[in-house]
């Protein structure tokens, strides 16, 4: 990565997008302070709604330009919404000296209430949210299979608000997002199956989508409106996180004109509290979408992530279920072996079904066991020393990376993933997960390696402008292990840590019984060594034949006690001075 793409990334990770200052022109807003509802920051074009310039409203109370009864349904909804919460519609009203037809949405941030209103065509959105989200729903509700309910989503979406083109797209771990279903007009160009970088939505970005679940750009390419003031009582900017009619970065607005995109919309899919994907929506003209219409896509989008999220967690309760099944099965054939720590060699096969994995190895001592896909022996050093940077307190270690512990990723033997559970650091006893890599041809929307644009001296990025189909083999990575992996290797790991406790409590009473015998025969074979040597002191008289017989007998009394001291591991020298 050069320098300048690297300044450019770390440039657009840090706009601070949700202060933009401004909100789109479809729309105006009005900012109050409870209990008097005095208003302290409105849109600098409120006069063409209220009829009255924006520096006259402000430090005013709210019921000089507002009816009561619109200003008690606002009250009403404020009340039930939590402090910090999206927008939530709050009615349907006539504004403003001319009456306008206006949707008012309100939500309650630091200290204040924040009205957002946005006039309605007449006939516009008449049937009930509610209702046409029913029947989105039963639509798309049928059938199990992933792929087909996708497809079903995108044609609803567009059949609903009409746009050109309507996408699925779903992040992947590394926050690169990809094109899972579509449906779109013959004459726009199809992006399905194709992968963007994590640079096209960044961080910030993502954050913002939880809190909004619905965005909207009428007009890709319109004017900001300022808000005044555009700070805080405090001196802070204003925080426009929650607010659907916030301006977004002109970044986004330049690559929505690079792909030939007019108006956009987005529908947030949320999973687990996490931003699963978008329902991201295109249209080659300008085009308004009524509010009715957006609050039935919400409503819908609420569906399919309550599906989403649905799906993911039969699938881990289904891993999890069949992991404590081995693992109970593991710990019931340790139990019985007597010995869980020498056992565990013989049942890498149950091992293996403790975890989703390819292969699964144990390392004791330098010996390596292996079963499933695993590489071969030589691979360990190259494992220890991944295991020395890596591991830390105790707790499993895992990559999903062959470079990281292969200095020669391509002799990994097809294998990048390593997850790596400490079982007796001390001894160099480690139980081993592995994973395939995932040989992957990716077909990116525009080169990767080029997520900008860079004027010649580095002050301004702008999008990539080309987003043809770009193909790249990846390799040497599989797929990541999960925080749903590591908890269950954390639970084997305690499962294998009380084995080894029970085993370790057998083995030393009979090492103390032992070595205690062998202190007892070592104490009688020195007693009687003592009586030997006062009867040699008493042999005096012996003649040269009945010497020669007692050296020889003493000879074979030295090698014995040398094998005795072999093996006892005892110090002969302690015997040679009695």
């Amino acid at each position: 990565m050069t320098p300048e793409l690297q300044r450019a990334l770390q440039t657009c990770a840090s706009e601070p997008i949700h202060l933009s200052g401004a909100i789109q022109p479809h729309g105006y807003l009005i900012s109050c302070r409870l209990p008097d509802w005095s208003i302290h920051h409105v849109s600098a074009n409120i006069e063409a709604l209220t009829g009255a310039p924006p520096e006259a409203m402000l430090r005013q109370p709210l019921r000089e330009f507002l009816t009561g009864d619109v200003i008690q349904t606002i009250a009403e909804t404020v009340g039930f919404s939590d402090p910090g919460g999206p927008a939530q519609r709050a009615a349907v009203a006539n504004i403003g000296p001319l009456a306008a037809l206006c949707e008012v949405s309100v939500h309650a941030a630091d200290g204040l209430v924040h009205i957002e209103v946005e006039p309605q065509q007449r006939g516009a959105g008449d049937r009930s949210p509610t209702v046409v989200a029913q029947t989105m729903i039963a639509r798309v509700a049928q059938g199990e299979d992933e792929e087909a309910f996708h497809e079903r989503v995108a044609e609803q979406v567009r059949q609903l608000t009409g746009y050109d083109r309507v996408m699925v797209y779903r992040f992947r771990h590394d926050d690169a997002g990809e094109v899972v279903a579509e449906a779109r007009d013959a004459d726009v160009p199809s992006y399905l199956g194709l992968r963007y970088p994590a640079s096209d939505i960044p961080a910030q970005a993502r954050r913002l989508y939880l809190h909004n679940r619905i965005r909207v750009i009428p007009d890709a390419c319109y004017a900001p409106v300022p808000v005044l003031p555009d700070r805080t009582a405090g001196g802070q900017p204003l925080d426009l996180s929650q607010m659907s009619l916030r301006s977004v970065s002109p970044v986004h607005l330049e690559y929505l004109a690079n792909m030939g995109v007019a108006a956009s919309m987005s529908i947030s899919i949320v999973a687990g509290g996490r931003l699963w994907g978008l329902i991201a929506c295109h249209h080659r003209q300008v085009r308004h979408v009524p509010p009715g219409v957006r609050a039935a896509a919400d409503l819908f989008g609420l569906f399919v992530s309550m599906r989403v999220a649905a799906r993911e967690q039969q699938q881990a309760a289904r891993i999890e279920d069949d992991a404590r099944g081995a693992r109970d099965a593991l710990a019931l054939r340790l139990s019985q072996s007597g010995n869980g720590r020498a056992a565990l060699a013989g049942e890498l096969d149950v091992v293996l079904r403790t975890l989703p994995a390819d292969g699964a190895a144990l390392l004791q001592a330098g010996r390596w066991q292996a079963a499933g896909r695993a590489p071969a022996a030589a691979a360990i050093a190259g494992l220890d020393a991944w295991l020395a940077r890596a591991a830390h307190g105790g707790a499993p270690v895992a990559t999903s990376r062959a470079d990281d512990w292969c200095a020669q990723p391509g002799s990994t033997d097809g294998i990048a993933g390593v997850l790596a559970l400490p079982l007796d650091p001390a001894r160099g006893e480690w139980l081993l997960f592995f994973r395939c890599e995932q040989v992957e041809d990716v077909r990116w929307a525009g080169r990767p390696d080029e997520p900008f644009v860079i004027d010649a001296d580095g002050t301004r990025i702008g999008p990539r402008a080309s987003f043809a189909a770009w193909n790249e083999t990846v390799r040497g990575a599989s797929e990541p292990w999960s925080d749903a992996d590591l908890r269950m290797a954390a639970r084997l790991q305690l499962v294998l840590r009380d084995h080894y406790r029970t085993a370790d409590a057998r083995i030393a009473p009979h090492e103390e019984l032992r070595a205690r015998r062998g202190r007892l025969e070592l104490d009688d074979h020195r007693s009687r060594l003592r009586q030997m040597s006062e009867l040699l002191e008493s042999l005096v008289h012996v003649s040269p034949a009945e010497t020669e017989v007692l050296a020889e007998r003493i000879s074979r009394l030295e090698q014995d006690l040398q094998r005795l001291a072999l093996a006892s591991g005892s110090d002969l020298g302690a015997l040679a001075t009695v």
